[in-house]
């Protein structure tokens, strides 16, 4: 039967990975979200550990304790591609769900991608990336995550009709995929799901986008979180890019634009004329236009900071972008990617 053949009489079982690395404040809720999903097939869930420093691993623990289907897997480098591989290798299953430890999946959201890898053919599914914020800043950063002009037109942040992409949020795979690639390339610390995405279309795989799947996802909590992570982001995105030709478009390159165009204009006005601080003033006026629809319903304090969160995800990415190190890529060149192989998955 096919592996993710969709009937009355059986489901494929399903293994959730988890990378977790201080979640503390989001554990439980994502697991607990998972435990909720009215699926009728098999399902466990694999908690990759990394070294946290808060109480991540007793709240792991508890739920090992309370739930038979959760157990866990240590990550000593705390790599998310280190936990994922590790989780996958650990799991089971004919079907691979990933879930981070700060997202939350809408009810129905496995039913609907083990149906949907059934329908399309496809190697892995995602959806919609649904940001939402618990306080004015995380609602700011949320809004401009699911923007256009935060975003551009990558429709896992901003929604879309049913389609082929490049990529997707999370995802949920055929083991087999995840196996002849070899899972995660461990030396991306970031852009990771990209890169593996990239090489599962290289191989003539299918990845498939559903606005029917949805995953609620939780901001960075301050603007030096943010910044880090957008950083490393458009970092990380120029290695993908040097380590796979032709995987860069339009999109990925007007962050770096933009900090070129906003410095050098800068120091234009600053050593010979005024007339340059029109490129910083023009993209100052540009956000804070974009930030009235991207806020629309938020409290005023919420709208407020919309426009910070927009310059910290531009600037930050395409700074990272731009100081990307060459050696980032001869090292991932260099690399071995792991086999995620499991036996006894392989025999279900």
């Amino acid at each position: 039967m096919n592996a993710t053949a969709n009937t009355d009489m059986q489901l494929p079982a399903v293994s959730v990975i988890m990378p977790i690395l201080n979640e503390e404040r989001h554990l439980r809720e994502a697991v607990e979200a998972i435990l909720a999903q009215e699926y009728g097939g098999e399902m466990e869930v694999v908690l990759a550990l990394g070294p946290s420093a808060d109480r991540t691993d007793e709240i792991a623990a508890q739920l090992v304790a309370e739930h038979p289907q959760v157990h866990t897997v240590p990550n000593p480098s705390g790599r998310t591609p280190a936990a994922l591989n590790a989780a996958i290798k650990a799991s089971r299953h004919p079907v691979v769900v990933r879930v981070d430890g700060h997202a939350a999946l809408s009810p129905g959201y496995i039913a609907t991608a083990v149906r949907l890898l059934d329908e399309t053919g496809a190697m892995n599914v995602g959806g919609i990336m649904h940001a939402e914020g618990t306080n004015a800043w995380e609602q700011a950063v949320a809004a401009a995550m699911t923007s256009k002009i935060g975003v551009g037109n990558a429709v896992f942040h901003t929604g879309g009709e049913a389609q082929e992409a490049l990529t997707v949020y999370l995802g949920v795979f055929r083991r087999q995929a995840l196996e002849q690639q070899g899972g995660y390339n461990e030396e991306f610390i970031r852009a990771q799901d990209w890169e593996l995405n990239f090489r599962i279309r290289e191989a003539g795989g299918r990845i498939w986008f559903s606005p029917d799947l949805k995953v609620s996802y939780r901001p960075r909590p301050s603007v030096k979180a943010l910044a880090k992570q957008y950083k490393d982001y458009g970092r990380w995105r120029h290695v993908v890019a040097r380590y796979h030709a032709g995987s860069i478009n339009l999109r990925y390159l007007a962050p770096p634009t933009a900090v070129v165009a906003i410095a050098a204009g800068i120091v234009v006005g600053a050593a010979l004329t005024p007339w340059g601080f029109v490129i910083p003033a023009g993209y100052l006026a540009a956000i804070a236009a974009g930030s009235v629809p991207a806020g629309k319903g938020l409290p005023l304090k919420a709208r407020a900071q919309i426009p910070v969160a927009l310059a910290t995800m531009h600037m930050t990415w395409g700074w990272g972008f731009l100081t990307s190190p060459k050696s980032l890529a001869k090292r991932v060149i260099a690399s071995r990617r792991p086999a995620v192989r499991n036996p006894e998955a392989a025999a279900n």
